[in-house]
């Protein structure tokens, strides 16, 4: 499942686990006010005090907290469905129990015993049978292919291949093995052979194979001992890229990745996670994304209407320029602009090589002569950039995030470091837009792709978008 799409529904759990709190509260009172000292005529009263209102809503802030403390609302695709069903009962349990002692004290007597027993016994019901129909709908869905993540294990040993079988053999998981990493030596063993997996390549050729290659998650199980150089190596490189990284609990001297010990089964692993995307925020961030573009791309029709007629009728070929880009861990997709050059632009672009006027492995050039005199116009307004706002609403792109690259820069990139750009979705802005676009150097971009990773939060989106629109209206560094 992508970031956002299991941030989403994590988002999507809290609020429902309010409403199925609420719900029980008001249920509770209900049967409570037969037989407590106030009727239920008095207590719909008592609900509309201001008092009473904000002692309700620290309820449902302490009951949040509570279920925050127990790992509920983490994401849990390693932790085994009985595990949860028990943390979810011990959190309802520690919270009817706050609840009750709150209750004495403020003396508040609706809460009775068989307040106590018909919002506990609903709640925790009603809070397990919606876990379990989460899980049965995922499982579901894994099993057709979708919503599953590519993992790389690092070291053909029974220890790996022990991991590896045991996250195929739950689809419940959602993993999908990719193969193993090692020498060919440690890998010609007879235990290996059995597995049925695949030696993809040598520990050496380890970081060729993560630059052209779609890998979501990395577990390493090389001999500690006797690897611990080669294993700090490879996670450094998995920090470089942005990608996760998972493996026995021990504690590596990471720079940026911030490790979490997560279950699996009988077993714990360190996750190792870099940047920071990650938490509610990411939901928040993709249903902006879905809102904004849905309304720009209402409200400016008119406009992408005119602008698809002028460019049919200015010049030769297609109306959009369709390109593969890179997006999230280099996952190809179609990236949609209004086309400003020449139909054969891409053809010629060998010729002009020599002319380029960017450093790094990107191409730019001030005085283009491919590109039409009205998209200079459209380049110059980011008019041209428009259409990106159908790749924001497929989940391709978002608004916020580093620019997508074609696969010729990439190949020319000589950092690891750089590549952990692709560890977030894309975006339509970045903060190089807002910071000289195309007149700043190269090492100057990444280094701002670097550091709107590390320091992401939606008040940095906000204000990224905010100065976008003056620099664009400026033409600050539009070629």
């Amino acid at each position: 499942m992508n970031s956002y799409r299991r941030q989403l529904m994590l988002y999507t759990l809290k609020v429902n686990d309010l409403l199925i709190v609420t719900s029980w509260f008001l249920i509770g009172a209900v049967a409570e006010s037969h037989e407590a000292m106030v009727g239920l005529s008095d207590f719909l009263v008592m609900r509309v005090k201001v008092q009473n209102f904000a002692i309700f809503l620290m309820f449902l802030l302490i009951w949040h907290i509570n279920f925050s403390f127990f790992g509920l609302y983490q994401s849990r695709r390693l932790s085994p469905r009985k595990k949860e069903i028990v943390d979810v009962l011990k959190a309802t349990m520690m919270a009817v129990a706050i609840v009750a002692g709150a209750a004495q004290m403020l003396r508040i007597y609706m809460v009775t015993p068989l307040f106590v027993v018909v919002f506990w016994i609903g709640s925790s019901s009603t809070m397990v049978l919606g876990r379990i129909l989460i899980r049965t709908l995922l499982v579901a869905l894994r099993k057709r292919g979708r919503n599953l993540r590519n993992l790389l294990i690092i070291g053909a040993n029974s220890r790996g291949i022990h991991f590896a079988e045991k996250l195929e053999s739950d689809p419940e998981l959602g993993y999908q093995v990719s193969g193993f990493i090692d020498e060919p030596g440690r890998a010609d063993t007879e235990v290996f052979k059995k597995s049925g997996y695949r030696l993809l390549a040598s520990l050496e050729d380890f970081v060729v194979y993560l630059r052209s290659s779609v890998v979501d998650e990395v577990a390493v199980f090389l001999p500690l001992k006797s690897f611990y150089l080669e294993s700090s190596r490879i996670i450094a490189l998995c920090e470089e890229h942005g990608i996760v990284a998972r493996v026995p609990a021990q504690f590596f001297n990471l720079t940026l990745g911030r490790a979490e010990i997560e279950p699996l089964e009988d077993d714990t692993v360190l996750t190792i996670y870099t940047g920071g995307m990650r938490g509610l925020s990411v939901a928040v961030k993709r249903l902006i994304d879905i809102a904004i573009s849905v309304a720009l791309l209402t409200i400016l029709f008119p406009l992408l209407f005119i602008v698809t007629i002028l460019v049919k009728s200015t010049c030769k070929g297609p109306v959009f320029f369709i390109q593969e880009r890179l997006g999230l861990n280099k996952r190809m997709f179609r990236l949609f602009k209004f086309r400003t050059m020449i139909a054969d632009a891409e053809n010629r672009l060998n010729e002009l090589e020599d002319l380029n006027e960017a450093d790094g492995p990107v191409f730019k050039m001030k005085h283009d002569p491919r590109i039409t005199k009205l998209g200079k116009l459209l380049r110059k307004t980011s008019i041209d950039e428009l259409p990106q706002l159908i790749n924001v609403l497929k989940g391709d792109m978002s608004l916020v995030g580093p620019r997508p690259l074609p696969m010729r820069d990439y190949k020319g990139f000589d950092e690891d470091w750089e590549r952990r750009r692709f560890s977030v979705r894309p975006g339509i802005t970045c903060m190089c837009q807002v910071n000289g676009r195309s007149s700043i150097p190269f090492h100057k971009w990444m280094e701002l792709d670097m550091e709107y990773i590390d320091r992401w939060s939606l008040w940095l989106d906000l204000m990224i978008i905010l100065k976008t629109i003056p620099a664009v209206l400026k033409g600050v560094g539009a070629w």
